[in-house]
């Protein structure tokens, strides 16, 4: 007779789930559900083509069309998103009927100021991703506590996604030939990055049936919101602001989302590499074997502070501080970590996946990109500081999945490439608008 144990974040989850792999859930055919769900959207659709028809031209009606049988299949291969977009719409038209097409009343009504208008939404998506963190890694040993981090991140996620569809509604508000959809800066786009890899996210850690990644992969997500605080308040980078003559372009609605897929898959894969090396060392007294991971712990936490082309400021000093003593504080409780962690099997399983969906569409936002360029620039390709390390980006995720599926590249190696490869697309994101100016430098910090 054998027994079963199953770890804290793994727990409590819905019959016919593994609790230590692929849940494999049967979707089935789509049901009438789908159909009323297909129907909203396309009178979300209609809608706003009736209202809002003359702020678009015929390729971005053609892309909201196209939108909504995508989102329904989105909404059929995961059903909780289907909920997420029916809150976030919701939220969003209520903010927009408080408006009442004037900007000031977002100082003046309550739910404006404190909720619904952009700015306050995205300040609660901050500070639920900060608790959600804490939670997570209190759910080692707490189940309760990982489950309020899965709700928290929820959460965020809805507040972060209610704030830029109401950003997108404001920069209209602001005037006829400035609205824009919210993905045209850093701010914007460090919450894109931080939703979009929230979401992938979420939906391994139902598919796979464990909380207990969700301490790593919010990580990552809370130093974008630390860049994204610091940003906002030092330089009041939450204004909306005209776009520059390149960027007033359709092809822009769909080259930065796929591109932010591929950041946020790729961070994902990182944290998720960590993950594996701390269950793969999580029972050797060596720190010795250790080292590396420290040290690219150590420069992971420290870009951001090379990132700084005004020197050194006390808020970087104490980030990257703040972060090597997390860091450490992993390493040094790898055991009961490493217990609560699923197989190696299945994180590495979770790497691939991600790097791979994240490589698919970063090579998408890659021929977008040319297509644009040439649209913008008339020139595809023109050896640009940001296209040559997007370029480097896609060789180095290509390289790994190569190896992969040609050599069966598994275990340490390639979570430690995929932490490697964390550092390389930080520097491609950030890195290059600091150092090398370029037809692209439009998030100069």
């Amino acid at each position: 007779m054998s027994t079963t144990t199953t770890s804290p974040s793994q727990a409590a989850w819905p019959q016919g789930v593994s609790a230590t792999g692929d849940s494999r859930e049967r979707r089935g055919r789509p049901d009438w559900t789908d159909a009323v769900f297909f129907l909203l959207l396309a009178v979300g659709a209609g809608f706003a083509i009736s209202r809002f028809g003359h702020a678009m031209d015929y390729y971005e009606t053609v892309i909201l069309c196209g939108l909504v049988p995508a989102l329904t299949w989105l909404g059929w291969l995961w059903r909780p998103l289907r909920v997420l977009m029916l809150a976030c719409a919701l939220a969003a038209g209520l903010a927009l009927m408080l408006y009442q097409n004037d900007l000031a009343r977002a100082e003046h009504v309550f739910f404006l100021k404190y909720l619904f208008s952009s700015q306050s939404a995205v300040l609660w998506m901050c500070a639920l991703f900060m608790l959600a963190t804490v939670c997570y890694w209190g759910g080692i040993v707490s189940p309760t506590s990982a489950w309020l981090g899965t709700a928290l991140t929820w959460g965020a996620v809805f507040a972060g996604l209610t704030g830029l569809l109401v950003r997108w509604r404001e920069s209209h508000l602001m005037g006829p030939d400035l609205g824009h959809i919210p993905v045209s800066n850093l701010y914007e786009v460090f919450v894109l990055f931080s939703l979009i890899t929230a979401l992938f996210y979420l939906y391994y850690e139902r598919k796979y049936a464990t909380r207990a990644l969700g301490g790593f992969v919010l990580l990552v997500i809370s130093s974008a919101i630390v860049f994204l605080l610091w940003y906002s308040f030092t330089r009041d980078a939450g204004q909306i602001q005209p776009l520059v003559p390149a960027l007033k372009s359709w092809w822009m609605k769909l080259h930065v989302p796929a591109n932010f897929i591929g950041y946020g898959t790729f961070s994902l894969a990182a944290m998720v590499g960590f993950a594996y090396l701390i269950k793969q060392h999580g029972e050797t007294a060596s720190w010795a074997k250790l080292a590396p991971l420290f040290v690219l712990g150590v420069l992971l936490c420290a870009e951001p502070m090379v990132f700084r082309t005004d020197g050194l400021s006390a808020t970087w000093m104490i980030y990257g501080g703040v972060g090597v003593v997390i860091t450490g504080l992993i390493l040094a409780a790898r055991r009961p970590i490493a217990r609560a962690l699923p197989s190696l099997e299945v994180l590495d399983d979770i790497m691939y996946r991600a790097i791979a969906v994240g490589f698919a569409f970063f090579t998408v936002a890659t021929v977008l990109g040319a297509l644009w360029a040439a649209d913008a620039w008339g020139a595809y390709w023109q050896w640009d500081p940001k296209e040559t390390w997007a370029l480097i980006v896609w060789l180095n995720y290509a390289a790994w999945l190569h190896m992969r599926l040609i050599k069966g590249l598994r275990g340490g190696m390639a979570a430690y490439w995929a932490l490697v490869g964390l550092l390389i697309t930080g520097f491609a994101f950030l890195g290059v608008n600091m150092f090398l100016s370029g037809l692209h430098s439009y998030g100069e910090l």
